[in-house]
């Protein structure tokens, strides 16, 4: 049950560290202020207003009574409450008061006027709304009733917007210096993280300096080193490579060259193949290992690209189905690698191909169907492995070197993507590439 609770409960959380941090340091902010505004408000601003309530009601009721009292002259006592307790009254006779109520039960200020006029037994009416300032009071008497007009100064307190301005405020300004605060300490992190998705897509990046606090700045430096590593021992692996590329094709050319003199031309056809088989081999395994290597990136319409790779092959029993102008950013001569040798894979093992990309918010899906003898489950994880081949369900012809599935993984998988294998509606072979966009 507290695992559920506290998988909720971090389900509302949000999910960016500047986010959280900001709510580590507003939510005190915010939680002090509101409960200063509820103690003030509770405290200072509602009592105080109830006695400047109670003490105008009084004077109501002491007029009231005065105006009753046949020893007071009743214009001489409606001068004076006026002069001296800011009253505008007058009294209306054979008036009825309005039935309808105009009072807010959200207000303050209404809530505490009725309480005291209900505490003194009065019959009244008042509406604080149709004038800024003033207090439309009547209060019944006799056959009519008394007309007060009464400033809001009387009932309310105006210290308590300029209380609200000055909490408030103060609040806001703080949460806005720690944003801009927490920002620049979160910029070190998203830019550590950009380089190393770039770096991840096998794009080049200039020299990366660390910034910001120390923890940020040694797992900068560790990242830049690592980053150093990885490329020496890329290029250490190419140049190797190279190396082995020179020092092999030398005797396989001497090979060629004594084939030439084998009078048993079976024989010789025999080892011929062979070697053009090593060739074949050696020049895909030099170009499998120098994918990394390659470091130019750009912006390109990889549906146009599609699109040209597929006009090459000039066959009609390839269709293609595409969105126009989706820009994607990337390494494009790998990427039309990566199309050609799955195309390659299809025209050789089937008759049709149906190819169709798509574009979403997100991604970009590339299908590619065939309508060949297909991939068995079992195998559909081994064929991306460099030089696997199988020899049953595809045909296992000895002009494969089985690297043709490897560098097109390979190369949808440094630009952050996804291939799988399905199976096609023609119970065949279905590639699916997703690339993020």
């Amino acid at each position: 049950m507290f695992y559920g609770l506290s998988k909720f409960f971090k389900s509302l959380l949000p999910k960016k560290l500047f986010y959280r941090a900001l709510l580590i340091v507003a939510a005190p902010i915010i939680i002090l202020q509101v409960t200063v505004s509820i103690v003030f408000f509770d405290s200072l601003w509602i009592k105080t207003n109830k006695g400047m309530t109670r003490a105008l009601v009084g004077e109501i009721v002491t007029f009231v009574e005065a105006y009753d009292n046949e020893k007071y002259n009743r214009d001489i006592l409606v001068d004076l409450f006026q002069k001296n307790l800011n009253f505008n009254v007058k009294f209306l006779d054979n008036k009825i008061l309005p039935k309808k109520i105009t009072e807010r039960w959200f207000s303050p200020i209404d809530r505490s006027l009725r309480r005291e006029l209900k505490s003194k037994m009065l019959n009244y009416w008042f509406d604080t709304t149709s004038y800024k300032d003033l207090i439309d009071l009547k209060i019944g008497h006799d056959q009519g009733y008394f007309q007060f007009y009464i400033s809001k100064d009387r009932v309310t307190n105006s210290s308590a917007r300029m209380f609200a301005l000055w909490i408030t405020f103060p609040a806001f300004l703080l949460i806005l210096i720690a944003m801009i605060f927490l920002k620049n300490q979160t910029r070190p992190i998203i830019n550590l993280a950009k380089a190393s998705e770039k770096f991840g897509k096998g794009e080049n990046i200039d020299e990366f300096r660390p910034s910001g606090a120390l923890e940020i700045r040694k797992a900068g430096y560790e990242f830049e080193r690592m980053r150093k590593r990885i490329i020496r021992h890329l290029n250490q692996r190419s140049e190797m490579l190279s190396g082995i590329s020179h020092d092999l094709r030398t005797p396989l050319t001497r090979i060629k060259l004594q084939l030439t003199f084998i009078k048993d031309k079976i024989i010789s056809k025999k080892l011929s193949d062979d070697v053009i088989e090593m060739e074949k081999m050696l020049t895909e395994y030099l170009q499998f290992s120098s994918l990394q290597s390659t470091k130019e990136t750009e912006t390109f319409d990889i549906s146009d690209l599609l699109k040209s790779t597929v006009k090459k092959y000039e066959k009609k029993e390839i269709t293609i189905d595409t969105t126009d102008r989706v820009y994607f950013h990337g390494k494009k001569n790998l990427i039309r690698r990566c199309f050609n040798n799955l195309i390659d894979n299809a025209i050789k093992y089937s008759n049709n191909i149906a190819i169709q990309l798509n574009k979403t918010a997100n991604n970009i899906t590339i299908t590619i169907d065939d309508d060949g003898p297909g991939i068995p489950l079992d195998e559909r994880k081994n064929v991306f492995k460099a030089f696997y081949k199988i020899d049953k369900s595809r045909g296992g012809a000895k002009s494969s070197v089985g690297l043709g599935l490897s560098i097109a993984s390979d190369t949808i998988r440094s630009h952050g993507g996804n291939i799988k294998l399905e199976t096609s509606p023609t119970n065949g072979l279905r590639v699916k590439i997703f690339l993020p966009f």
